[in-house]
This record gives C-alpha cells, sequence and structure tokens, in this order.
C-alpha cells in the first residue's frame, strides 16, 4: 500500500519517525514529506507532495494551522482515506474530505498498525 505521510521528522522520539519505521517494517511503501531535509529507514524526505503519484492513504503528522496549504493537493490526490493522527483532528479539513468522498479517520496510524487494523 502506498502511504503520504506529512510532517515526517528524523527524530527518533517524534511519532512520525516510529510510524515511518513501522509502517516500512509492515511493508507499506512510505513518502515522507518534510519542510526540513531528512532520511528515516533510508527513505529521503520530499518538500512536495508527489502530483504524479497515487497514494492509499495520507497520515497526518502536522497540526490543523499547518494542513490547510495542503488541503487541495491531498483532495487532488483522491486517496481512500486521511489519517488523523492524535492532536491533528481538523473538523473543517474532514467536512472537506468527506464532501469529495474521501474518509477522513481520526485515529493512531502506529496503533492502527499494531492491531492489524491499517
Amino acid at each position: 500500500m502506498k502511504v503520504l505521510l506529512i510532517g515526517a521528522s528524523d527524530k527518533p522520539e517524534r511519532y512520525s519517525y516510529k510510524a515511518i519505521n513501522m509502517l516500512t517494517s509492515h511493508k507499506h511503501n512510505v513518502t515522507p514529506v518534510s519542510i526540513k531535509k531528512g532520511s528515516v529507514a533510508g527513505i529521503e524526505f520530499v518538500k512536495e507532495i508527489p502530483k504524479d503519484e497515487e497514494f492509499d492513504t495520507v497520515t497526518l503528522y502536522i497540526n490543523p494551522k499547518l494542513q490547510e496549504q495542503y488541503y487541495q493537493e491531498i483532495i487532488d490526490l483522491k486517496p481512500r482515506r486521511v489519517i488523523f493522527n492524535p492532536g491533528t483532528e481538523n473538523q473543517e479539513f474532514e467536512s472537506l474530505l468527506k464532501e469529495n468522498d474521501i474518509a477522513p479517520v481520526e485515529a493512531c496510524t502506529l496503533v492502527m498498525l499494531t492491531i492489524g487494523s491499517f
């Protein structure tokens, strides 16, 4: 499954770092997006959302205010779902996703992977 992770960090204590590692260990193809240079699990961060790729899932690790700049790009990707990890919940964006037939999911990517519901 192709997963777009927005808010990647190369700091081991960050949940996005843990998510990249866990997603790759579960054999998911991860594209990490970050405004900073870095890499996790041998995967280099990209600064912009790839427009020519298809993603099943987008998982968010940025606060609602920072999400605004990505609204249209994510909608244009037409992923099956967008996961709002704890602290990223955003009713405005969730409503926009629903209007575009994209499922918003308020959950933790790490927990979903652990219990097999990802």
